[in-house]
């Protein structure tokens, strides 16, 4: 098992993404820790892990609070005695629409969950990280980070991950001498969240996979597969990078 023994905290936990990534640690020896602001999904994704009950718990908490962070972090703490493994997992969409009909709320939202929270439970488990002498942080990006989508109004989504991306790699390089890694998964288009219910129409799914380089749409688990690997002891010599895991997207033209 890759992460026998290993404590690891995925935020965004009942999120598709989330869930695949807490079902594939568990399965490699770890336990897990899901936080996410809803108890009622929390414990619904938790009771989808094989051997829940041993292996997990969750805690209700929204990054974007200071204290429940703080609070949150120290109970995990308190508990297990360490933090190995953060996964920054939270974060928010806007509905595409163009950047000036975009309202002062709309952005301070992306911001706060995409940014703002991932710097609060960032810095708390740090300090755990710090304590033990070792670690891995994985930021869950996006591709969009990279380049523009013709059509699709994303422009502030895009920059708060384009700020995920230089997050990544300042921390890498700042506690790099602690034996803290970080990296950052950047994925493509996943079949999962706001984009999945396209997939409902063949002629759309078609479209889609049709731009795909390796011909078909990515699942949870790619991701969750690329994040058992930077978790692990056999990525102990990788920090810094920004994985790109979209089926050779951001490798094309189209």
């Amino acid at each position: 098992m890759r992460l026998k023994d290993k404590i690891a905290v995925v935020t965004g936990a009942s999120s598709e993404i989330g869930l695949e990534i807490s079902k594939r640690f568990v399965e490699e020896g770890a336990k897990v820790v899901l936080i996410g602001r809803n108890r009622e999904k929390l414990e619904k994704a938790r009771s989808s892990i094989n051997n829940y009950a041993s292996n997990t718990v969750s805690i209700q908490c929204d990054i974007t609070n200071e204290s429940q962070v703080i609070q949150a972090v120290d109970q995990i703490n308190a508990h297990y005695g360490k933090i190995d493994i953060l996964v920054n997992n939270a974060g928010t969409i806007n509905d595409p629409i163009h950047f000036h009909e975009m309202k002062e709320s709309d952005w301070v939202s992306l911001v706060n969950t995409n940014l703002f929270g991932t710097f609060m439970i960032t810095k708390s488990v740090l300090v755990k990280m710090l304590e033990n002498k070792k670690g891995a942080i994985i930021n869950i990006g996006s591709i969009s980070s990279e380049r523009a989508i013709p059509k699709v109004h994303l422009t502030v989504y895009c920059t708060t991950k384009a700020a995920i991306n230089m997050f990544t790699k300042g921390i890498a390089i700042e506690y790099a001498r602690k034996n803290i890694r970080c990296n950052c998964i950047n994925p493509g288009i996943i079949n999962a969240g706001m984009i999945k219910p396209y997939f409902d129409y063949p002629e759309a799914r078609k479209v889609l996979e049709e731009r795909q380089p390796l011909n078909r749409i990515g699942e949870p688990i790619d991701v969750a597969n690329a994040a058992v690997y930077l978790a692990s002891d056999e990525a102990s010599w990788i920090s810094g990078v920004i994985m790109n895991v979209d089926g050779g997207k951001s490798a094309s033209e189209g």
